[in-house]
């Protein structure tokens, strides 16, 4: 059974700096895309980040320039590093398999982001 445990969110004022760390289990992480996702507080969950199994990126329009999305797979384990953050940044950060599969491994917890101003 697949489970992706996040981790490394926090409280940050703005315009600092947070990594978040994301280790999967079973075999999701090593062939799939990975991708980073966040919901805030009365909004749907969207889609912040990807990174194929190669190392290719792509990233939402709101955080390009100031986010960067990697992996190890010898690690299984997925990351985003988050610069000068904003106070819309805050929100609870989950991870999965990237947004143009159709289906996806059961959520995790997620890590709570939270941005002051």
């Amino acid at each position: 059974q697949v489970q992706l445990v996040e981790s490394g969110g926090g409280l940050v004022q703005a315009g600092g700096s947070l990594t978040l760390s994301c280790a999967a289990s079973g075999s999701i992480f090593t062939r799939n895309a990975m991708g980073w996702y966040r919901q805030a507080p009365g909004k749907q969950r969207e889609w912040v980040a990807g990174i194929t199994s190669g190392g290719f990126t792509t990233y939402a329009d709101s955080v390009k320039g100031r986010f960067a999305i990697s992996r190890d797979n010898a690690k299984n384990t997925l990351y985003l590093q988050m610069n000068s953050l904003k106070p819309e940044d805050t929100a609870v950060y989950y991870c999965n398999v990237d947004r143009f599969y159709v289906s996806r491994a059961n959520w995790g917890q997620g890590t709570q982001v939270t941005v002051s101003s």
